[in-house]
C-alpha cells in the first residue's frame, strides 16, 4: 500500500476515535504533551506519525495500534458540509451576526445519532492563547454542557460570547482564558430572566495559517 493511502486510513481512522472518545485536537495535544502544530499535521493528512506516536494515541483512546493504522471500513467517506456564521466575539457579549460566510467539512461518522453542527469565526482574544482571532470552531448543537467545557452561549436571545463555562449551585461563570479579561458571571435568577442558554459546544477548531 502507497504510504498516501496509509496516511488517508490513518487520517480516518483518528478522526473516528476523536469523536468516538469526545477529544478535540486541543485535548490530546494537552493531555499528551504534543505540539500544536505537530498534531495538525498528522490530522490533515501531511505527516505520517513515527510509530511510537501511533501507540501512544492508541493507547490514549484504549485501541489497538491496528485500529488506528488498518482500514476498519468504521466510518463513511464521505464529508458532511457545515455551515459557519458570522463573527462570534470572544470578548463582552455583542450582537452575533447570523450571515453565513464559510463552510468546513467534517467526517459524516459525526452525525451518528443525529447530531447536528455548526461553525462560527471567532472574533477578540478573551479566549486566548487557546484560539486566536480569526479561529474558526466546529461546535455541536447541544443545551447544556459539563462545568468546564468551551462553549457558545447566548445571552438575552440574541447576544453571543464564546467562553469556558463553569456551573456552580449559584450559577454559572463564563471564564475567558485571557488573564486580561475578566470572567462573566450570572446568578440561577438571570439565568431564567434574561435567558442565559447554551446553544454549542467547541468540538473542534481549525486554524487557517
Amino acid at each position: 500500500m502507497s504510504d498516501l493511502g496509509n496516511i488517508e486510513i490513518f487520517v480516518k481512522n483518528l478522526k473516528f476515535y476523536m469523536n468516538l472518545k469526545d477529544k478535540t485536537r486541543i485535548d490530546i495535544c494537552s493531555d499528551l504533551d504534543i505540539p500544536y502544530t505537530t498534531f495538525a499535521e498528522w490530522y490533515k493528512g501531511k505527516v505520517y506519525p513515527r510509530i511510537d506516536k501511533i501507540e501512544l494515541l492508541a493507547n490514549y483512546f484504549g485501541i489497538k495500534k491496528s485500529d488506528l493504522i488498518e482500514d476498519k471500513h468504521l466510518y463513511t467517506s464521505n464529508p458532511a458540509v457545515v455551515l459557519v456564521y458570522g463573527t462570534i466575539p470572544a470578548g463582552i457579549p455583542m450582537e452575533m451576526i447570523e450571515d453565513i460566510i464559510d463552510t468546513e467539512e467534517i467526517d459524516a461518522s459525526m452525525l451518528k445519532g443525529g447530531k447536528q453542527y455548526f461553525g462560527l469565526r471567532i472574533k477578540g482574544n478573551s479566549m486566548y492563547p487557546d484560539y486566536l482571532d480569526n479561529d474558526t470552531i466546529i461546535l455541536e448543537k447541544v443545551e447544556d454542557v459539563e462545568s468546564g467545557s468551551d462553549a457558545v452561549v447566548m445571552v438575552n436571545g440574541n447576544d453571543g460570547t464564546f467562553k469556558r463555562v463553569f456551573k456552580n449551585e449559584n450559577g454559572i461563570i463564563l471564564q475567558p482564558l485571557n488573564p486580561e479579561f475578566q470572567p462573566i458571571v450570572y446568578t440561577n435568577e438571570q439565568i431564567e430572566k434574561l435567558p442565559i442558554r447554551v446553544i454549542g459546544k467547541v468540538v473542534e477548531l481549525r486554524r487557517k495559517k
